[in-house]
């Protein structure tokens, strides 16, 4: 089902872009107008017809758009950032902290490391040795 839809969407996409193509300009945004008076698409209700076959296809691009993401979504399960793939346990249950992916560490502790404490044992400041 999915696969039919894209197939649709991307018809609707070159069609869309050959559209737009087509159809004259009439702001002259880059100092590019349209050349003479005689071309393809001179008259009138060939510009009223481009502006219809533009709106339709982007109409249907916008519900194929939906319907891709609607089907897409369809088979996935909420998750959390803050837990881990894979723990069995409540994302505010404490859990033991060590080594990476284990249950309990977040997404913090994750990112330090195996090799770096959460949290530094002394505060770090200037080292003055005693003397005896």
């Amino acid at each position: 089902m999915q696969t039919v839809i894209i197939v649709i969407h991307l018809m609707l996409v070159t069609g869309l872009i050959g559209v737009v193509l087509l159809q004259r300009s009439e702001g002259g945004g880059l100092g590019m107008g349209s050349g003479g008076g005689g071309g393809f698409l001179s008259s009138r209700g060939t510009g009223n017809l481009l502006t219809r076959a533009t709106a339709v296809l982007a109409g249907l691009f916008f519900v194929t758009s939906l319907a891709l993401s609607i089907i897409a979504g369809l088979g996935r399960q909420p998750t959390s950032i803050l837990t881990p793939a894979g723990s069995p346990q409540a994302p505010g249950a404490p859990g033991p902290a060590g080594q990476p992916g284990q249950p309990g560490r977040g997404v913090l502790d994750q990112l330090r490391g195996p090799d770096q404490p959460a949290a530094p044992a002394a505060p770090a400041g200037p080292q003055v040795p005693q003397s005896q």
